[in-house]
């Protein structure tokens, strides 16, 4: 059980912030970052739920993913560093991936196939799924980059979980632009080179 009875602590005050495992890093630091910016697509997804009240499907796998995204933050907090820290450390599994995966696949069938990419839009949902998404992908871009240093352990079914996140979002937007009846107004679609042609002279 988490307890917070004091919000402020003062000891970040020099520009450093601790690790669940106690050690001191750079506020600026990779893995901060990593964290911070899952922390950021869990913010996002508070907003979506603002609009998904007529979607109790789609709701309340939000709601789930919300909780896991704090298990996530914990994980990528917690390195494995080959030292016991006393506890348990809290690590994404490869259910919860495998979860995604056939949420993806639910909604995915109830859907026409694509046969242009999507432009980020539509209903408040939709388009908010779509801004979750893109700082999604920019968390996952951060943790690859965290794997990159050998110093810097990730656990590999986070990176996995990232991944189909992304993913989930996507196909989640166009789920919300469809709607829960099937007739919201679907997909907003890229018209390649639309506007190359000099529009005609206003008389």
């Amino acid at each position: 059980m988490v307890t917070l009875n004091k919000i402020y602590t003062k000891s970040g005050d020099k520009g450093t912030t601790a690790l669940a495992t106690g050690e001191r890093v750079a506020k600026h630091a990779l893995r901060i970052e990593s964290y911070g910016t899952v922390d950021e697509t869990n913010s996002v997804l508070g907003i979506v739920r603002l609009h998904t009240g007529a979607m109790p499907g789609l709701d309340a796998m939000l709601a789930r993913i919300q909780n896991e995204l704090f298990d996530l933050g914990a994980d990528l907090a917690t390195p494995d560093r080959g030292e016991k820290p006393g506890w348990e450390p809290l690590r994404i599994v490869e259910a919860q991936v495998t979860r995604l995966e056939t949420e993806i696949d639910g909604m995915n069938a109830a859907l026409e196939p694509l046969r242009s990419f999507v432009l980020p839009g539509g209903t408040a949902a939709a388009a908010h799924l779509h801004l979750a998404r893109t700082v999604c992908r920019r968390a996952e871009r951060q943790v690859t980059a965290l794997m990159e240093d050998p110093r810097e352990p990730v656990n590999e079914a986070a990176l996995r979980y990232l991944n189909r996140l992304s993913d989930f979002l996507f196909v989640a937007a166009r789920t919300a632009n469809l709607g829960e009846d099937g007739n919201g107004p679907g997909d907003v679609m890229w018209v390649p080179g639309a506007t190359r042609q000099a529009p005609a002279p206003i008389r």
